[in-house]
């Protein structure tokens, strides 16, 4: 697992660690590491039509490494450990080794938050840095759309269930692609093409292209959770597709909330935080 210089780390940290503290609070004020209330019980409630619903307020372990392990969240175990970093925490998993490809292996040696990261600009953190992140996830739906209204930056997303996805050549690419739905079973799988390859998958920067291809699958077990699968595809970045497996844990005492990230954004304003282009365009660098 790479290094983050100190700067570009403390900038992270401290913008999802603010955000991680005031998230969520209403009625009940947003529960502390191990403090948290037990999960709702009793059987998933479903829609009209028969599928389960997936309604509510979400918390979701935050994902800054897809690679690593952390609370709730597991990565792909049909990949290699990576070697063992010096000085890591005695007893602790190593991360999985992620199946570059050449140019994807150059990518993320390359990356360096201290020299621009498009999050600190305020840009949309794109499809799978949004579910990584920590903050609340409300998820409203109905037949034909499942909403994700992500309390970070108060950004939304839309899945179309039961459509298909527009031809290549009128799909235009977007921060969080284009989405659609389908039924297996009980699983809500999620189909997502159309990235403008403008982002990072997670905190810590792994790259991928505008040729990402990410297929989701929610499923609800019981009243308290969702299970949750994501798999990334991405042939022009990695060798094969890998997986990053989750459970979400719903919170009834939570209420979203409205976030800013421009407001009172010092690092950006005062340039600390550089601006980044658009790594589509020649003589442009993803950052």
């Amino acid at each position: 697992m790479k290094k983050i210089s100190i700067v570009a780390a403390t900038a992270a940290v401290t913008l999802l660690a603010t955000s991680a503290l005031v998230f969520g609070q209403g009625p009940g004020v947003a529960g502390l590491e191990g403090r948290n209330p037990k999960a709702p019980s009793g059987p998933a409630p479903r829609t009209p039509d028969g599928h389960p619903d997936f309604s509510g307020l979400w918390e979701r372990p935050y994902t800054p490494d897809m690679s690593a392990y952390s609370r709730n969240q597991i990565p792909d175990q049909s990949l290699p450990d990576a070697p063992k970093a010096p000085g890591g925490r005695a007893g602790a998993k190593p991360p999985k080794q992620l199946p570059f490809t050449e140019l994807g292996l150059k990518e993320w040696k390359a990356y360096d938050a201290a020299n621009g990261d498009y999050t600190g600009s305020c840009m949309p953190f794109g499809l799978t840095r949004s579910i990584n992140s920590p903050d609340p996830l409300q998820i409203m739906q109905n037949a034909t759309t499942f909403g994700e209204l992500f309390e970070q930056n108060t950004w939304f997303h839309l899945v179309h269930i039961g459509s298909e996805h527009p031809d290549a050549r009128h799909l235009t690419p977007t921060w969080f692609g284009d989405s659609i739905g389908k039924w297996d079973g009980d699983t809500l799988v999620i189909d997502t093409i159309g990235f403008n390859g403008r982002t990072r998958l997670d905190t810590i920067g792994h790259p991928h292209s505008a040729q990402m291809h990410v297929i989701e699958r929610y499923s609800r077990p019981d009243m308290g959770h969702i299970n949750y699968e994501i798999t990334i595809d991405d042939p022009v970045t990695y060798t094969r597709p890998w997986k990053n497996t989750r459970v979400f844990t719903l919170r009834p005492d939570w209420q979203i909330m409205e976030y800013s990230c421009e407001e009172n954004n010092k690092d950006f304003f005062e340039g600390h935080i550089k601006a980044t282009g658009n790594p589509n365009e020649p003589g442009s660098a993803k950052k």
